[in-house]
């Protein structure tokens, strides 16, 4: 796989417009002036790798200003499928208040996602305006009518986000050199809805596609990491079917699957498209590539572009298992984490009942069982003389070198599945520090074209077709295919496969599924080992096998949001979309504010 470079000449020549070198009399040194840019093929290449570091940063990256991926953060946390957990109540509270639906317009996670993308989105307006009209000497080259095209559709994308979270987000699709933007649907020169948006992104994609380069084959690594005619067509019937034009998103979506250039990886590597074994597989339409050259050091890149200290908030927090024994330490490396994702019991029991131990199940969550006795451990930990490597299951059960130890909180925010699919594999790290993945950024795998493409064609009467695709997810899953499919079928079987990566906020939405939701923060659980601590009198107990005579792990309900006065739960008419941040609109007047904010 080719390794992007982004090159500071590049980078600094994109923001000088913006920069404070039009407003000083002395010249900055080592900054290339905007004039002096923008000439040749080579000048096109360099600004686009800019614009894909921007996306990089911004949009699937931690961004600059905060640290935990606030695009991963805000898409992820308000589904109905995760807790926002931590070490206890108040722990991780930036999340837990965007899961519990207690945000405001001043919520750190919104405001970095949104000036981000608009910053992402600058980077790819500056590569369009100055390249649309070819060169300043020869007109349109190949090159040129290239970077465009993939500057579009990244700007295409972003636009999607934008629509998907804040409604009617100002649409800039130029550098403005001054004044301030308005929400689409009241710009005076351009008015565009919220349905109108997600047209125009799909025309984007479709125009820009003929310029793109396509996937040279499901072998091409360097066609997965970067803009191609796969991503464009998928992105376009994503923001169709999101307008209910079935007929238009499945023409777009079988574009890619009639291409054959993308497949679904065996069930047995279904993992690796969660780490860095399967960066740029075939089954990736397009991922953000944080490759890095020798010149970039952590801080001067890589720790932007990764997704830095997520291990952190989502790898299972170590010490609140017995002290050095921790089930997951040799599966990451012995990176810690704070425990900030918990899997609700009804999701964990549903998709089991679904899967059994399939290749995607066991790749997802784990069970706790499973967890405290089935993951290895170092050859340190031991009681009586004995490994617990060593030990038989009944052993293992009566073992107290193991399990969890706090009596305080146990593991807050879990229910008996703990989530597995991001915890940071011992691989997915290395150069720059134990907490920083170097594993690229899916933005879109062939298996959620598949499901959107199921989609299209249930809502056009097409179930063969639907059959067809929902089956080859569930065929790859390791479990057995369907004789019929419909719309409660294809949203569990999505739910399933593409669980924390971003889709389910969205459907939810879209789909007016939002009643789990509407009783987030009501009950969190705690996840207690009784040969720990055993059950206090009065609490309402959960035991994991049903009995406490057959179980060692149980849970408690806490409800202490609730007990804080806070208001919880989705409220239909507001939570629908985010509020623009309370910074932004104390700069633009234009700005008009969502619903119920």
């Amino acid at each position: 796989m080719k390794k992007i470079l982004f090159p500071v000449l590049a980078i600094a020549a994109l923001f000088t417009a913006a920069s404070c070198e039009k407003n000083l009399d002395i010249p900055q040194k080592g900054v290339t002036a905007y004039e002096s840019f923008y000439q040749t093929d080579e000048d096109a290449e360099a600004a686009i790798a800019a614009a894909y570091a921007r996306f990089a940063t911004y949009v699937t990256g931690r961004g600059n200003g905060f640290i935990y991926t606030p695009l991963k953060a805000a898409i992820n946390n308000c589904g109905d499928d995760m807790y926002a957990a931590g070490s206890n109540f108040g722990d991780n509270d930036y999340m837990a208040a965007l899961n519990e639906f207690r945000y405001d317009s001043g919520c750190e996670v919104l405001s970095n996602l949104y000036t981000g993308l608009f910053l992402a989105n600058y980077a790819c307006n500056l590569v369009i305006d100055n390249f649309k009209e070819g060169l300043p000497e020869g007109g349109p080259t190949a090159t040129t009518k290239r970077v465009v095209a993939e500057a579009r559709v990244m700007r295409a994308y972003i636009y999607f986000i934008l629509t998907t979270l804040w409604n009617t987000p100002p649409f800039i699709d130029h550098v403005i050199a001054d004044g301030l933007p308005y929400n689409s649907d009241q710009d005076p020169d351009n008015p565009k809805s919220h349905e109108d948006l997600y047209k125009w992104i799909a025309s984007e994609c479709e125009a820009a596609a003929t310029d793109l380069d396509e996937r040279k084959s499901t072998t091409d690594k360097d066609g997965a990491v970067k803009v191609t005619k796969g991503f464009a067509w998928a992105l376009q019937g994503k923001a169709l079917l999101f307008v209910k034009d079935y007929s238009g998103a499945k023409t777009a979506l079988k574009k890619v699957i009639d291409s054959g250039k993308y497949a679904l990886v065996p069930g047995e590597k279904y993992w690796q498209n969660f780490h860095i074994e399967g960066d740029a597989n075939e089954e990736k339409v397009f991922e953000s590539n944080i490759e890095y050259n020798s010149g970039i050091s952590a801080w001067g890149g890589i720790n932007q572009r990764s997704t830095w200290m997520e291990a952190n908030i989502w790898n299972w927090r170590s010490d609140h298992f017995v002290a050095g024994a921790a089930p997951q330490s040799k599966y990451t490396g012995g990176v810690d984490g704070w425990g900030g994702l918990g899997v609700p019991q009804w999701f964990g029991d549903e998709f089991f009942a679904n899967d059994g131990h399939s290749y995607r199940f066991d790749a997802t969550i784990k069970h706790i069982d499973d967890a405290v006795y089935g993951m290895v451990y170092g050859d340190a930990v031991e009681e009586g003389g004995k490994k617990v490597n060593d030990m038989t299951l009944e052993e293992k059960k009566a073992c107290k070198a193991i399990g969890i130890a706090d009596v305080k909180d146990g593991l807050y925010g879990q229910s008996f599945w703990l989530p597995f699919k991001q915890l940071l594999r011992s691989t997915d790290s290395g150069a720059y520090g134990n907490n920083v993945r170097l594993n690229n950024n899916v933005v879109m795998r062939y298996a959620e074209v598949l499901l959107l493409y199921a989609e299209a064609c249930l809502q056009s009467g097409d179930n063969a077709g639907a059959l067809t695709a929902v089956n080859q997810i569930r065929t790859r899953a390791g479990i057995s295919a369907l004789a019929s499919v419909d719309m409660n079928v294809l949203k569990k079987e999505k739910s399933y496969e593409l669980w924390l990566e971003g889709s389910r906020w969205f459907d939810l939405v879209r789909w007016g599924d939002t009643g789990k939701v509407e009783k987030a923060g009501q009950a969190v659980p705690k996840l207690f080992d009784k040969l720990y601590r055993a059950p206090k009198s009065g609490e309402s107990v959960k035991w994991e096998n049903g009995t406490e005579a057959n179980s060692r792990f149980y849970t408690i309900d806490t409800h202490e949001a609730i007990d804080a006065n806070w208001k919880v739960g989705f409220q239909a008419g507001k939570h629908e979309f985010f509020p623009y941040p309370t910074s932004v609109m104390d700069k633009n007047p234009n700005l008009v504010q969502n619903p119920g904010w």
